[in-house]
């Protein structure tokens, strides 16, 4: 009794917590489920209603039932808006999906701060609720258990109306077979309006009522995005129970997790999460697949064998190689001049371009020519930024050390968590990758005496670009050295990509299934690719320590995540070049640009995400196709497009492994 009595009152509450997942996540699912929509602005919509019902809130029951009613209804009208947004990109996939709607979050977060405010609203509400009452001899809040009672009730009208109404059973439809649907008179658009527009109102609902528990102010959206995510992939999108339980455990989690295993908590949730996704995407080989056992089967050692004698054979090609040189000799050139015409602080922006150009690049490699779209590729940039500055503060100084031990630790990193990733594909990669990113970061706010926890890391010894110099401290001496290990780790990465290795991972992700039926272990293929993607990850997060001087948890998060994704997506997800560009861009608007509208910052990288979705479907190489009339012309295709059948001459000329073992 005594275990009971002291958490009793965080049991509660994390079935409060629980209730209120459940009815945002509800309609996250409802949108990812039926209408196909990744929705990363569905906290947004949450914090919608949120800020509306904490504006009319005036400690009246009249008050709280306005508030209700305005916030659902302006939630269901963003809601709406965001079907007409987003149903153009039904054909491109889930990825330029969930960039378009991460777009509409920065924007309406910073539509939202602009008109309420930056600071967390106050919400009054009714007297009779504004009290506490016993519970099994505690003092408990009354509007929490009132406000289990409203959740209760409000998921029980939504699961009826899904499963009991006409209206329901065309949206169950929808889900299971749309082409019935659409057969039998129902038009698919508007089911998709009226998808997104309910599961808008049910987050604005769920807002209003759970203002009085979770304020509305900066923050707030991206918390409940997160934990909503995860409740979806536990319970999954078949069964409004098993949501229901998952949001249950989610809330205790967050409560008398905190209380009873504090240590563990900040882990539990994405770990679990992590852990769902990659049991039911198995652990085991995708269908027709084998790895290809027995003597002389490594793919590592095959290609290294061959390498040079392929290179021989091959037919020279000198114009089109000079001709996709020439791009990157113009760059070159162009970043070799910027000392003398930039000044110190457009130079250290220039050194952040590269930092996350790198990593930019290694979600180019896995996005573009693995096939595996990435939202945490932050997570090895992390362990990349963090070893340099730890080597630093040991007195390991010398940059090309730093460098190829935050390459090595990245690498380490990611050979233990690939395994995970590469055996899933399309969203499912997605979410695991951000799980193992939103890992990390907790990794980082936690493990103090490595990463500082949200203080950082600042003070440590600058670095040396060689033995025996000095410690460079001068933008313009920052700038070269990061640009010339940039230019190291770029050359050997398009080396690699222009290879036979580089063939067999374009093939396999453009004919998966012929690979396999040719006795290719693809997922070997795939995990060397991740695990280089992480190294040249390290890279970008050891220059980033270099050229800033400090790290800070903010500089490996979600949003530099999706920051270096939508880079990948402007330069057109396979041109290297144009990631780099991308990261420009990126950098520049997020840094210079939003400089001249100081504290609108992420309205203008929104709206960058929003006009790279729409505008650049092919990103920049694209647009360079286009002005020479070439069809086809973004080479391969990005993530939101169908990959084209890979010539036969492309998986014929990497032998199998049993032609290998053959005498």
């Amino acid at each position: 009794m005594g275990l009971l009595d002291a958490h009793l009152v965080p049991a509660v509450d994390g079935v409060a917590y629980g209730l209120l997942l459940f009815v945002v996540a509800s309609g996250l699912s409802l949108a990812f489920g039926t209408a196909g929509v990744l929705n990363l602005s569905h906290g947004m919509l949450y914090a919608v209603g949120a800020y509306t019902g904490a504006s009319l809130s005036d400690g009246t029951w009249g008050g709280l039932v306005l508030g209700l009613a305005a916030g659902s209804a302006v939630a269901c009208l963003v809601g709406a808006g965001l079907s007409a947004a987003a149903f153009p990109l039904a054909r491109r996939g889930h990825l330029a999906q969930a960039l378009l709607t991460f777009g509409l979050a920065l924007i309406g977060g910073d539509l939202l701060i602009a008109f309420f405010g930056a600071d967390e609203l106050p919400v009054r509400v009714p007297s009779a609720l504004d009290a506490s009452v016993s519970l099994l001899g505690h003092r408990y809040p009354a509007y929490r258990l009132c406000f289990i009672v409203m959740a209760v009730v409000l998921a029980a009208f939504g699961t009826w109306v899904l499963v009991r109404t006409r209206v329901g059973a065309a949206v169950r439809a929808a889900a299971d077979d749309p082409q019935m649907l659409a057969a039998s008179g129902y038009s698919p658009r508007a089911v998709h309006l009226g998808v997104l527009a309910a599961a808008g109102a049910l987050a604005g609902a769920a807002g209003v009522l759970g203002a009085p528990i979770i304020g509305p102010g900066p923050g707030t959206s991206e918390n409940v995005l997160m934990l909503s995510l995860v409740v979806v992939v536990l319970g999954g999108l078949r069964s409004l129970w098993a949501t229901f339980f998952a949001a249950i455990g989610v809330g205790e989690v967050q409560t008398l997790g905190v209380s009873v295993a504090p240590g563990l908590a900040p882990y539990l949730l994405f770990a679990a999460m992590a852990a769902v996704l990659v049991l039911r995407s198995g652990f085991s080989e995708p269908a027709g697949g084998h790895d290809g056992g027995g003597p002389g089967a490594d793919p590592l050692g095959r290609l290294v064998g061959r390498l040079g004698a392929r290179l021989r054979r091959a037919p020279r090609k000198g114009g089109a190689a000079w001709r996709r040189a020439v791009p990157l000799l113009v760059l070159g050139a162009v970043l070799l001049a910027l000392p003398g015409l930039l000044d110190a602080y457009a130079l250290s922006l220039a050194g952040s371009v590269l930092a996350l150009g790198l990593l930019a690049v290694s979600v180019t490699v896995l996005t573009g020519y693995a096939g595996l779209p990435t939202l945490g590729q932050t997570a090895p940039f992390a362990v990349g930024a963090y070893a340099t500055a730890n080597l630093a503060a040991a007195g390991w100084t010398v940059g090309p050390v730093q460098v190829l031990l935050s390459a090595l630790a990245a690498a380490v990193f990611c050979a233990v968590t690939g395994p995970a990733v590469v055996r899933a594909r399309g969203t499912t990669v997605l979410m695991i990758t951000l799980a193992v990113g939103e890992l990390t970061s907790a990794a980082v706010n936690e493990w103090k005496s490595v990463t500082g926890g949200a203080d950082g890391l600042v003070g440590f010894p600058a670095t040396q670009a060689l033995w025996g110099g000095e410690g460079m401290v001068e933008e313009s001496e920052l700038y070269v050295y990061a640009l010339v290990v940039a230019a190291v780790a770029l050359a050997v990465t398009l080396v690699v990509l222009g290879s036979p290795a580089g063939k067999l991972l374009t093939g396999a992700r453009g004919a998966e299934a012929r690979m396999r039926a040719s006795g290719h272990p693809v997922w070997r293929y795939l995990l060397v690719a991740y695990v280089g993607a992480g190294a040249l990850a390290g890279v970008g997060g050891s220059l980033m320590v270099t050229v800033q001087q400090y790290l800070s948890p903010a500089d490996v998060g979600f949003e530099i995540a999706a920051f270096a994704l939508l880079a990948a997506v402007i330069g057109g997800t396979t041109s290297v070049v144009g990631a780099l560009l991308g990261a420009g861009l990126v950098v520049a608007t997020r840094d210079w640009v939003a400089g001249a509208w100081p504290g609108h910052g992420p309205l203008l990288l929104g709206v960058l995400f929003v006009a790279a979705v729409y505008l650049l479907p092919r990103g920049l190489a694209g647009l360079r196709g286009a002005f020479r009339g070439e069809e086809g012309a973004a080479g391969p295709p990005g993530p939101s497009q169908e990959p084209p059948a890979v010539p036969p001459s492309v998986v014929a000329s990497a032998p199998s492994p049993a032609e290998k073992a053959a005498p």
